[in-house]
C-alpha cells in the first residue's frame, strides 16, 4: 500500500472533538428532570419556579459539558447560543400561556349569536347579549382613524426622508420620537378639552381623532425606515431620465417600499386597536348598536372588555373573555395580512 494511501485513511488532526447535534436536546431534557426533582424535594409548586432552575442548570450543564469537551472557546459559543433558547422561551412562554387561558375561556360562549347580538336590554349579571355594536363602532373607530392617520403619517415621512433639511425637519422628528412615547391617555385628555371647548357630547368621531393622533408617529417611523432602504441608486437613474423628483416618489420611491409601508401601517391599526383609555374618556360606551360614528356615544372592544370585566360576576366574565379572544383574533388577522401584503410587494 502506498504511503499516500495510509495518509488517506488516517483520522484528521486538523478537527477537534465536537458534542453531536442531539446534544442540546439532551442537556434539556436532563436540566428539566433535574428542575423537577430540586423542586419536589424543596416543596417548590410554581412551574416558574420549575422553569427557572432548568433554565440555570441548561446553561451551567451547556458551559460544562462543552468545555470538557470541545474546550473553552467552543463553550462560550454554545452558551451564547443556551443564552438566546432561554431568553426566547422567556419571551415564548407568557404568549403562549396568555392566549391559551383566553381561548380556554372565551369559547365558552363564543358562537354566532354573541357575534350578531348586542347587550341591549340584558343586564351585566344576566346571561346573554353579544358583542355586535363593539365590533361595529371599534371597526369605525379604527377605520376613521387610519383614514387620517395613515396618509399624515406616510406624508411626513415622504418629506423627513426626502424634502427635510434643516431646523423644520429635525423639529419634526423631534416630535414625533415625543408622540411615539406619550401615554394614550393624554391624546385622550387632548381632544377631550376641545369636546369640552365646543360643548360636544360623547362620539365615535372623537375617539377616532385620538387613535390617530397614537397612530401618527407609529407610522412615521416604519415608513421612514423603509423609505431609507430604497437604493440612491433608482432615485438617480429617475432623476437622470429627466423625471420630476415629486414623480421619482411617486413612481419609484413608493412603489419599491409599498411593502414595507402596509406592514407598518398595519401594525399601528393593531396597536390602536386595543386602546381603552382614550375611547373610554371620548367615547363613553353605549349598550345599543350606534352605527353613526359621528352622533352620540358608541361601544368598542376595549370598552366592552373593560366595563364587563368590572362589572363582576361569572356571565360578565364569560364575555369579557369571548371579547378579549375576538379582539386577538383581530390582531392576528391583521398581522397576517400585513406580512402576505409584505410578500406579496416585496421587490424581486
Amino acid at each position: 500500500m502506498s504511503t499516500a494511501a495510509v495518509a488517506d485513511k488516517r483520522p484528521s488532526t486538523l478537527r477537534g472533538a465536537s458534542l453531536p447535534s442531539w446534544s442540546p436536546w439532551a442537556i434539556a431534557a436532563g436540566s428539566i428532570a433535574v428542575a423537577i426533582g430540586i423542586g419536589t424535594a424543596a416543596g417548590l409548586h410554581s412551574h416558574v419556579q420549575w422553569g427557572v432552575i432548568a433554565a440555570i442548570v441548561f446553561i451551567l450543564a451547556t458551559y460544562g459539558i462543552a468545555a470538557r469537551v470541545e474546550g473553552r472557546r467552543q463553550a462560550k459559543d454554545r452558551i451564547a447560543t443556551a443564552l438566546v433558547w432561554v431568553a426566547f422561551l422567556l419571551a415564548v412562554i407568557p404568549l403562549v400561556s396568555l392566549v391559551w387561558v383566553t381561548v380556554k375561556r372565551g369559547v365558552k360562549v363564543l358562537d354566532i349569536y354573541f357575534l350578531t347580538h348586542s347587550m341591549g336590554v340584558v343586564a351585566d349579571s344576566q346571561p346573554g347579549g353579544g358583542i355586535y355594536h363593539a365590533i361595529l363602532g371599534s371597526l369605525e373607530q379604527v377605520g376613521l382613524a387610519t383614514l387620517i392617520g395613515a396618509p399624515i403619517g406616510v406624508l411626513t415621512a415622504v418629506y423627513l426622508v426626502e424634502y427635510g433639511r434643516g431646523r423644520l425637519a429635525k423639529a419634526v422628528t423631534f416630535f414625533v420620537d415625543v408622540m411615539t412615547g406619550i401615554p394614550s391617555i393624554v391624546a385622550g385628555l387632548f381632544i377631550l378639552s376641545l369636546m369640552l371647548i365646543f360643548e360636544m357630547q360623547p362620539f365615535g368621531f372623537a375617539g377616532s381623532l385620538a387613535l390617530a393622533i397614537l397612530m401618527m408617529p407609529v407610522v412615521v417611523r416604519s415608513t421612514e425606515e423603509m423609505l431609507k432602504l430604497v437604493p440612491n441608486e433608482l432615485r438617480e437613474a429617475s432623476l437622470a431620465l429627466g423625471v420630476p423628483k415629486w414623480r421619482t416618489i411617486l413612481k419609484v420611491v413608493l412603489p419599491t417600499s409599498l411593502g414595507g409601508i402596509t406592514t407598518g401601517v398595519m401594525l399601528a391599526i393593531a396597536r390602536i386597536a386595543g386602546e381603552t383609555a382614550p375611547v373610554l374618556l371620548l367615547v363613553f360606551g353605549n349598550r345599543f348598536i350606534n352605527a353613526n360614528p359621528f352622533e352620540g356615544a358608541q361601544a368598542s372592544l376595549p370598552l366592552y372588555i373593560y366595563q364587563q370585566y368590572g362589572a363582576g360576576g361569572d356571565a360578565a366574565y364569560d364575555r369579557a373573555w369571548a371579547a378579549s379572544l375576538t379582539l386577538i383574533a383581530f390582531v392576528m388577522i391583521l398581522n397576517l395580512v400585513a406580512r402576505g401584503i409584505a410578500r406579496w410587494k416585496a421587490p424581486r
